[in-house]
């Protein structure tokens, strides 16, 4: 959600009152919990007309919304069972629902600071870590994941990208593991998570040192591992591959405070394509404050970078960006 949805969000959610406000909250992921609530504390005043704007545009989605079936879990466990039965239904099912409702235990680590997580987490063996890991978004698995030595780090993220499932036995363990934080091992399902892809994404926000030492453990190991990691990966210099439209798409969402510091380390390449899309008089400007900036910490380049990285994942998830160089020239 952009930083428009957000305040429109807000407004709402501060016009419902906070008994309305606090039920809706208990359905939002900590991550929306938090930036509603930030947005909420920034905005002391607003006018009329904007509350106006925003509760008739909720009105209108609402009014488009239609409850065809008051329990659609159970809707589809019925349909399935009938259709096919229940044997092969119930394979189906557990594919759908993905372990749904059995990972609350799971769940409250997401509530929780990644410091927190990684203390809870340190003294356990690699595969448990990865287990629980995956069940995280991956910029918190890959917070959790900078609190540990190098050495733990490297040896998490082979499994991760190794693991291609869970089964109800490795979930049992991980139930005696966390006791009350994790429970219903017995109960949880086989799931898709973990592999490759998920490995990837944790690396691609751990920032550049780190991701070296880790792809440069993972080679020594198993390079073909190594190798398909790598391919699933997309780093701040991969935007070069990026069309022209999907950078404009980005250099809308990017603050140009943020963007002179991320450039500051980008190459020249990656610098030009960026003035090339941007008006001549932005480009002009963007060059006068990339050269006067002084020194930059790495760490701080890295952040702003890891910032945008997250900018263009979601513009890909919302269609805008085609990851993987889609310009011009695969058309004829």
């Amino acid at each position: 959600m952009d930083d428009q949805g957000l305040e429109n969000a807000a407004i709402l959610l501060m016009s419902l009152g906070e008994e309305e406000a606090a039920g809706v909250f208990k359905h939002l992921s900590p991550k929306e919990v938090q930036g509603l609530g930030e947005t909420i504390q920034k905005m002391k005043s607003i006018p009329r007309e904007r509350v106006d704007k925003v509760l008739a545009m909720f009105n209108n989605v609402a009014a488009e919304q239609s409850n065809l079936v008051s329990d659609t879990d159970e809707y589809v466990k019925s349909v399935l069972r009938k259709a096919l039965g229940d044997d092969k239904a119930n394979l189906l099912i557990d594919r759908i629902m993905q372990g749904s409702g059995d990972t609350a235990g799971i769940e409250s680590l997401k509530w929780m600071d990644p410091a927190s997580v990684g203390e809870l987490l340190r003294a356990e063996h690699p595969q448990i870590v990865a287990a629980i890991l995956v069940h995280l978004d991956y910029d918190q698995a890959a917070d959790v994941l900078k609190t540990f030595t190098e050495r733990q780090r490297n040896e998490v993220l082979v499994r991760v990208a190794t693991l291609d499932g869970i089964q109800p036995s490795a979930l049992k363990d991980l139930n005696e593991v966390m006791g009350k934080v994790l429970a219903g091992g017995e109960k949880m399902r086989k799931t898709t998570l973990g592999g490759v892809k998920a490995a990837a994404e944790m690396i691609n926000l751990m920032g550049t040192s780190v991701e070296t030492a880790v792809l440069d453990y993972i080679r020594e190991a198993d390079n073909d591992l190594a190798q398909k990691i790598m391919d699933n990966m997309f780093t701040f210099d991969d935007l070069e591959k990026i069309d022209d439209k999907g950078i404009q798409a980005l250099l809308k969402e990017v603050q140009s405070e943020s963007l002179v510091i991320a450039l500051k380390g980008a190459t020249p390449e990656m610098r030009e394509k960026v003035f090339r899309n941007m008006s001549t008089r932005a480009a002009e400007t963007l060059r006068e404050d990339l050269e006067s900036r002084g020194p930059v910490r790495v760490s701080e380049v890295e952040a702003e970078q890891k910032e945008m990285l997250k900018v263009v994942r979601r513009l890909a998830d919302e269609g805008q960006i085609v990851l993987g160089g889609g310009g011009d020239d695969d058309f004829l």
